[in-house]
């Protein structure tokens, strides 16, 4: 993602938006990519062999499920700390009447503390035997407000609900993260457990080292806080990688935005966010998009091309804020918005100028907006 014009994917810089492409499986962490799934037997005394990324809380007591083999497959790892179990629940703020939507229930430790609450609990689970098992456990416990649909997350049709709960394996984040803040209508509150990399970029602030694009598009849909940390013995068998729980609270009311123009931007900004601004925007493939797009602006709106080259106009924008010698990583949300207003002002446009989705209005999302940042440039500070 560091040369904004070339992807071909997205809004971005001139390119028309295209149609959603398949979901692509996305790396997990420099920490876990050597073997990022790899899974094992649980034991009768609750050890195990094999490591990978988390899936799916397990019953610590041995009351259900612990017999069944883990499938590195689907990345299954098992939640086994009762404590962070208290912790999800706690953060979740579940009311009487609220339908929960828990993905990965695995065994149904965290499931069973989620039908004491909530009116119903709707879990997808992809592993038939993990299914059968939960079912199984909340019919034994006498609870009738469960309901188990035994298909992938990103391909499954999902319910309206409220509180949405997430053990799911880390190699999905991304796109479970995009489908989740596209969904509508919008829930109250999510409670998320991600590969701690990703939730840290997540929650980033400004002038943090992992602060980007992630953190600052998702702040265009919900407030993002840490819950806490989960070490991996909390799993079994335990990860390669430690996690993170965080809560999203959708922004209410919602930030409008044309969200085609606002990619764009980021895309630029935070391409090799480390730079100054300067030098991420008078490159020359950037200065040729924008030269391109600023006559189209004009052809179609009826309004004169100005006579300042493109590189002056786009100083000037920086300019005007004083942004010129500042680096993506120390702008926050507010001043982003300002930087777009200024470059719009100019017509100068991050893509084409079509009316663009906006955040509260069924967003048509593009996926690659919540990939990990990995890719950026982290390095030196030199321009």
């Amino acid at each position: 993602f560091s040369t904004p014009s070339l992807d071909p994917f997205c809004p971005v810089l001139g390119g028309k938006p295209a149609a959603m492409p398949a979901v692509r499986r996305e790396k997990t962490g420099r920490q876990n990519r050597s073997n990022p799934m790899s899974g094992g037997m649980i034991k009768a005394n609750g050890d195990a062999s094999g490591s990978g990324t988390p899936r799916g809380p397990a019953n610590p007591l041995g009351l259900g499920g612990m017999s069944l083999p883990t499938n590195k497959k689907h990345g299954q790892h098992l939640l086994k700390n009762p404590g962070i179990i208290d912790k999800i629940v706690q953060a979740s703020d579940i009311k009487p009447s609220d339908t929960v939507f828990e993905i990965g229930p695995g065994t149904g430790n965290l499931t069973m503390r989620l039908l004491e609450q909530a009116k119903r609990v709707v879990a997808h689970e992809i592993d038939p035997r993990m299914a059968a098992e939960v079912k199984k456990r909340a019919a034994n416990a006498g609870r009738h407000n469960l309901e188990v649909q035994e298909t992938d997350v990103l391909r499954g049709k999902w319910p309206i609900f409220d509180v949405c709960t997430a053990n799911l394996p880390y190699q999905i984040s991304s796109p479970f993260t995009f489908r989740l803040l596209a969904h509508r209508p919008m829930f109250r509150c999510a409670v998320l457990m991600f590969q701690k990399e990703f939730a840290e970029r997540l929650i980033a602030k400004v002038g943090d080292k992992q602060y980007g694009r992630l953190a600052v598009n998702c702040a265009l849909f919900v407030k993002v806080t840490g819950v806490c940390k989960v070490s991996r013995g909390s799993f079994t068998p335990p990860p390669e990688v430690d996690s993170m729980v965080v809560k999203m609270v959708p922004r209410d009311p919602p930030i409008e935005v044309d969200f085609r123009e606002w990619d764009g931007l980021m895309r630029v900004c935070f391409g090799r966010k480390n730079k100054t601004l300067r030098s991420s925007f008078l490159t020359k493939d950037v200065m040729r998009t924008l030269e391109e797009n600023y006559k189209t602006w004009c052809a179609l709106t009826g309004a004169p091309q100005s006579k300042t080259p493109m590189k002056d106009l786009t100083l000037e924008a920086l300019n005007a804020l004083n942004l010129a010698e500042t680096r993506a990583i120390k702008i926050d949300l507010d001043t982003f918005f300002r930087l777009l207003f200024e470059f719009n002002k100019r017509g100068i446009h991050f893509s084409n100028i079509s009316p663009g989705a906006k955040v509260g209005d069924q967003p048509e999302l593009d996926p690659t907006l919540f990939l990990d940042e990995g890719g950026e440039d982290d390095g030196d500070m030199e321009d």
